[in-house]
């Protein structure tokens, strides 16, 4: 008999009890994790099933509020038909997705050097954490309110800053042009969200051991290749949840819309929430808008999935 075969004949093999009990264990974890997130899961369903299933139900019935005496019939799929035939809901489709795209790229790279820099240690860093809070803590109608009047070409701070400054801009009736416009919602959508995914990645920086970056210090990466080849890597259970709420929440953006700029000038900044509220509200159509409603959130589940699934961490 060769040394090779001897060897594999005398290697021991796992006891069945033992894999039997790694078993046994990863299911009783399993199963715990899920008696934690039922109580949520529960709250939410309670909260949350009748409304959606109130929408789908209106999705496949014409009910219309402002046709006094109309019969709420079964349409099928006539409004989701009406909805992908709708040049209107196209184009704000189309401006959503910009939207999502754009905010999402900027806000995930600003966080992530604020990240990076709150980790670091210096004096008064506990201070800075609490203070770049404060824009995430305050109401977005707040917010947005406050950055419209900043705007304001006339008493705003923002023209008295670059006209100073002698930057461009100045003297700029920001909210009453289409790109001008966007550019006031992207800065007030900022300020008001990247607080929130800087903590989220902080969060994910501290439990990074240390000893990672020391052995990576002796065996002489430079920090560019510490930061690709490691931070990132390790960062992506963070980095995946701060991608999956702040897309999500880009994705139904309506208030900071509604407060600065109403959809306008013309219907330049009308996204689909904001045409969902429009169709619902102001045209009282409840089935094309729980049509819209129900795209929305399938869309939604699709880009959580999504995210999911391509952020999900590599297991050995």
């Amino acid at each position: 008999m060769s040394s090779h075969a001897a060897t594999a004949h005398e290697r021991p093999r796992p006891r069945r009890g033992a894999r039997d009990g790694r078993g046994g264990r990863l299911a009783a974890d399993r199963r715990l994790g899920y008696a934690l997130v039922a109580p949520v899961v529960l709250l939410l369903l309670a909260v949350t099933a009748y409304p959606l299933g109130y929408n789908l139900w209106n999705s496949f019935h014409s009910v219309n509020l402002s046709e006094a005496g109309s019969a709420q019939s079964f349409v099928g799929l006539d409004n989701y038909t009406k909805m992908f035939g709708s040049s209107v809901w196209v184009s704000s489709l189309e401006r959503t997705l910009a939207f999502t795209a754009v905010s999402v790229a900027i806000e995930t790279a600003i966080a992530l050097g604020l990240a990076l820099m709150l980790h670091r240690r210096f004096r008064g860093r506990g201070l800075l954490r609490a203070a770049v809070l404060i824009p995430w803590a305050v109401p977005t109608v707040v917010s947005a309110t406050l950055w419209k009047t900043m705007f304001d070409s006339r008493t705003g701070f923002v023209d008295y800053l670059l006209g100073n400054v002698g930057l461009p801009g100045a003297h700029t009736t920001w909210l009453a042009g289409i790109w001008t416009s966007w550019a006031a919602v992207f800065v007030a959508d900022a300020w008001k969200n990247v607080p929130f995914m800087a903590i989220i990645l902080l969060a994910g920086l501290q439990v990074i051991p240390d000893e990672v970056y020391e052995a990576a210090r002796i065996d002489g990466a430079s920090s560019w290749q510490s930061f690709r080849r490691m931070t990132l890597p390790l960062l992506k259970p963070a980095l995946a949840v701060a991608l999956i709420f702040r897309t999500l929440q880009a994705f139904l953006v309506f208030d900071v819309i509604y407060i600065m700029t109403g959809g306008g000038p013309g219907v330049s900044t009308e996204t689909l929430s904001f045409l969902n509220w429009q169709t619902f509200l102001v045209g009282t159509d409840f089935g094309y808008g729980g049509a819209i409603s129900v795209m929305l959130v399938a869309m939604a589940l699709a880009i959580a999935a999504v995210y999911v699934r391509v952020l999900r961490p590599e297991t050995s």
